[in-house]
């Protein structure tokens, strides 16, 4: 993606928390000069930290909307409706610093075994989605960061998704993307 469209997309986000903590609504700003790439259907996360700790994360895994709205209505979910945290106060909001992971179209990994799972996973490219029964959780590819180990990685995405990090993976299905992660 271009760098100038990584800037447009981070002043919307940037615009989407100010319309939010102003409680207005209406588009984000430049609408009429949004280039047809961000006008295409993709999926997103809209992550906010203050001085690298995380302060909100909100995305969708399935695209259904232009990314441009993706991101608007990603970062007005990811300041005031994160239910891990209370609603971004105007105090916060000249610290907050905005990180957009425009996310590749998920595809199922196909697997026999857990360990052959494991084996098809690439640490650090991929984030992976977890489907079982009504149990879903997702790790973007920044978590690698964060759990390196690819054991762990599925061991920690499992408990995520509610279920135990025991749990056997022959009734899941598992779905790779790849993200392109920028911020400010």
């Amino acid at each position: 993606m271009k760098d100038e469209y990584k800037e447009l997309l981070l002043k919307v986000a940037r615009a989407a928390i100010f319309q939010g903590l102003d409680r207005s609504e209406g588009d984000p700003p430049l609408l009429a000069r949004i280039p047809a790439e961000l006008m295409e259907e993709r999926a997103s996360f809209v992550t906010l930290e203050i001085r690298g700790v995380l302060r909100g994360c909100i995305g969708t895994l399935d695209a259904y909307r232009p990314l441009v709205s993706d991101v608007e209505e990603n970062a007005r979910a990811s300041a005031f409706k994160d239910p891990r945290f209370p609603p971004v106060t105007r105090e916060e909001f000249e610290s907050i610093e905005i990180h957009i992971s425009v996310l590749s179209p998920p595809e199922e990994i196909m697997f026999s075994s857990e360990q052959n799972l494991i084996d098809q996973i690439r640490p650090g490219a991929d984030g992976l989605i977890l489907e079982d029964e009504y149990h879903r959780g997702t790790f973007l590819p920044s978590v690698w960061e964060q759990l390196p180990d690819t054991k762990q990685f599925l061991a920690h995405l499992k408990m995520k998704a509610g279920l135990p990090d025991s749990h056997e993976v022959g009734s899941m299905r598992i779905f790779r993307y790849t993200a392109e992660y920028f911020g400010e």
